[in-house]
This record gives structure tokens, C-alpha cells and sequence, in this order.
């Protein structure tokens, strides 16, 4: 067992959390390349220089700290949402340091670290994780924007002057990355931590229904080419046309709407809104999309709305490797005796690209009301400091 210490370990979390405090309670405004980002980037840079790591700005802002020779890699990202909690993605970089912290003091086993860039989708779907795992390429990213129209590439400059080459993903032999769960079921349960089993595929869509723009006083309903009632037609549709294809653990998002001219006294000329959709199996993403575009199809025609649609993102449902998986159920029943589980991932995270190079796993801890995503998540630091020491008991019959 890794020695570790909870005290540095919760200190530094609270640490990072005042790069972008915002908000009530432990809220976090901290968006990929953002002045708080990049700052909370430079400061994990030196926490892991003094923990003996090497680090390394890749190009597309990935921060690595590395351990000499071949080691095992913790970690997760340090970016958050629009408006986003302290735990998402901090927590699992911040116990990836304290693991390797207490390994370099311990004389080993060597482990490194890792903050992966735009995991929370500014610009995508983990962007610096799946550009370097080869699921995205670097061209065909620089490319994508983001709410405002700021490309990837213009956004990625801002580090520019600090980054370096792509760290060769042979160097580790496995990829940990500790996550708070995000949803209710450990909480609801009172159990400690929960082992993944796999993670869910996702996709993610852009579509947008043009219409006639004109004056919402004088346009009689029945002449109107109202672009938002095509929005609100498909969501009526899709919800239904679903029903005898999805599954209780199926879900699917109208996330974001934006309309134009977006005025009170006009009728909406064009509507393009965010559709995602989440299951276990790929067949059912493929039906799911099926039943997306026949039915706007429809819509627009019924509407005599124009469609169009932007690229689709997404990635396919990964299951986790055994043999890590083995060693943090060991480790999770040694360290909390019959209070974890074995558990599937509905959100997406970073070991999904990962796991395209090398093992994978993914260790999870509770989250208070299944809050995420909001100034309002939280975990019991009694539970973080749980999951941390079930993380190091697994790291160290791994590099055993």
C-alpha cells in the first residue's frame, strides 16, 4: 500500500478550486484555455515537478507529468463547464499526483500524470484526449468551435509559447482515472466507491431547421415558417418514436437552442439545437440516429422547413480492462469492505479514449444528490479520501 497523505491531498484540491472560483458554494467557471485554465495548468505544471515528474505541454494543451521509464498513468482533466463544480476532472488529477507524490517518496513504483485538455467539450467531445489517442485529428479539430465562433485552433495558440511534442503513448503501461460519479446510485446507497465496468458510447449532433423570418405581430399563424416550432414538433416526435428502442438506461439531450434573430417580435427565421444520445451498444446509437434524421426529415417537410446538419461527434461504448478492474475491486473490498460496487459509466470521460492505446479503468466515488455539472456538486471529504486510498491499494499491486 502507498503511503499517501490526505491532508495534501484535500488541500490541494481546495487549491486548484480557486482557479475560476465562482458562484455559491464550490462552484467553478474553469473552460479549456481559458486565463483560469491555462493558470491552473502552470501551477499542476510545478506540483508535479516537485513531486520528481517531468512536465510536458503537448500541443493541444495536454499536460503530462512523467515518472522515468515505463510507468502506469493517473489522471483525468482539469478543465469544467460553463458553470461547473471543484470534483469533475480535478479530482481524479489531483489524486493522480498525490499517488505519484507518495510513490516518488516511497522510491517507487513509478507512476505519472496526466490533465487532458477540453474534456468538458468546449470544442468537441474530449478534444485533448481524443487527439492524442489518434480518435480525432488535429486538423479536422482545429477546425471545430466553439458557442462564440472561436475555432480550436485559435484557442490552442494561447499556450502555445508553452507547448512541446506528443508524449508517446508506449512510455505507460495502463490508465487509471478516479471520477466522481455524476449520477445518484452510490449516494443513494451509501456505498464508498464504484469500479466501472464500462462506459457508454455517445453521440452528438447539430441540426438546424431554417425558416421564414418576419414580423411575430402582423404573420398570421397559418402563413408563418416558424423555425422553433419545427424544434418543438421534433422534440414532441422524437421522445415518443424512441419509446420501443431505448432501454431504462438510455438517454438522449436538446441541450442547447440558439435562434435568430433571437428577438422578441420576430418569428424565428432559423433554430439549430444540440441533440446527444447515450447507450451502452452501438446498434442502438445507429438506430437512435436513424429515427433522429427520419424525423426531422419529416418535420421539415411538414413544416416546408429547410434541414441541414453540423458534423457528428461521438464515441463508441468501451468496456474496461479486466485485469485493472481486478485489482481496484481487490482493492475496494480491502479498503471499504461490502460498501462499492461494480458500475457503468453514463457519462463520457477521458478513459474512453485511453483505452484505444493501452488498459483502462475507472474508479468512482460518490457524488452528494447525484449533482454534477453545477456549482452545487460536491462529495463527502470523508468519500474522497476513500477513494483516493482504494486507488493507491490498486496502484500498488498493479506496479507490484
Amino acid at each position: 500500500m502507498l503511503n499517501v497523505n490526505s491532508v495534501r491531498f484535500l488541500d490541494d484540491l481546495h487549491r486548484l478550486r480557486e482557479f475560476g472560483a465562482a458562484g455559491v458554494g464550490k462552484g467553478v467557471v474553469r473552460p479549456a484555455f481559458g486565463t483560469a485554465d491555462i493558470a491552473a495548468r502552470e501551477w499542476l505544471a510545478e506540483q508535479m515537478q516537485s513531486a520528481g515528474l517531468e512536465p510536458c505541454f503537448d500541443p493541444v494543451g495536454n499536460l503530462f507529468g512523467l515518472a522515468q521509464g515505463q510507468s502506469l498513468l493517473v489522471g483525468s482533466h482539469s478543465d469544467s463547464q460553463p458553470e461547473g463544480g471543484w470534483l469533475d476532472g480535478a479530482l481524479g488529477v489531483i489524486a493522480g499526483l498525490e499517488i505519484a507524490r507518495a510513490a516518488h517518496e516511497a522510491g517507487g513504483p513509478p507512476v505519472s500524470v496526466v490533465s487532458f485538455q477540453d474534456e468538458e467539450g468546449r470544442f468537441g467531445v474530449t478534444t485533448g484526449s481524443a487527439i492524442w489517442s489518434g480518435n480525432l485529428a488535429l486538423e479536422v479539430a482545429d477546425r471545430q468551435s466553439d458557442r462564440d465562433g472561436v475555432s480550436f485552433a485559435e484557442a490552442r495558440a494561447a499556450m502555445a509559447h508553452m507547448s512541446g511534442d506528443f508524449v508517446d503513448p508506449s512510455r505507460f503501461t495502463g490508465f487509471v482515472e478516479m471520477h466522481i460519479e455524476q449520477g445518484p446510485w452510490l449516494f443513494e446507497a451509501k456505498e464508498a466507491v464504484g469500479v466501472v465496468s464500462d462506459i457508454v458510447g455517445i453521440r452528438d449532433m447539430r441540426i438546424t431547421f431554417d425558416g421564414e423570418q418576419n414580423h411575430a405581430g402582423t404573420t398570421p399563424m397559418h402563413r408563418r415558417r416558424d423555425a422553433f416550432q419545427g424544434v418543438a414538433r421534433f422534440n414532441a416526435l422524437i421522445n415518443e418514436r424512441f419509446r420501443n428502442v431505448v432501454t431504462p438506461q438510455t438517454v438522449w439531450t436538446i441541450g442547447h437552442v440558439r435562434l435568430h434573430p433571437d428577438a422578441h417580435s420576430i418569428v424565428p427565421g432559423r433554430a439549430t439545437f444540440s441533440m446527444q444520445w447515450r447507450d451502452g451498444e452501438s446498434d442502438r446509437l445507429r438506430r437512435m440516429e436513424t429515427i433522429i434524421r427520419e424525423t426531422a426529415e419529416e418535420v421539415a417537410r411538414e413544416a416546408a422547413l429547410g434541414l441541414s446538419y453540423g458534423e457528428m461527434l461521438g464515441l463508441e461504448p468501451v468496456p474496461m480492462d479486466a485485469h485493472l478492474r481486478a485489482a481496484l475491486n481487490t482493492s475496494a473490498e480491502a479498503v471499504a469492505p461490502g460498501r462499492w460496487r461494480q458500475m457503468q459509466s453514463g457519462a463520457l470521460h477521458d478513459a474512453t479514449n485511453v483505452a484505444r492505446l493501452m488498459p483502462a479503468a475507472m474508479l468512482f466515488v460518490p457524488s452528494i444528490n447525484g449533482i454534477s455539472h453545477a456549482f452545487a456538486e460536491d462529495t463527502d471529504e470523508a468519500d474522497l479520501v476513500t477513494g483516493l486510498k482504494v486507488l493507491a491499494g490498486a496502484v500498488a499491486r498493479l506496479c507490484a
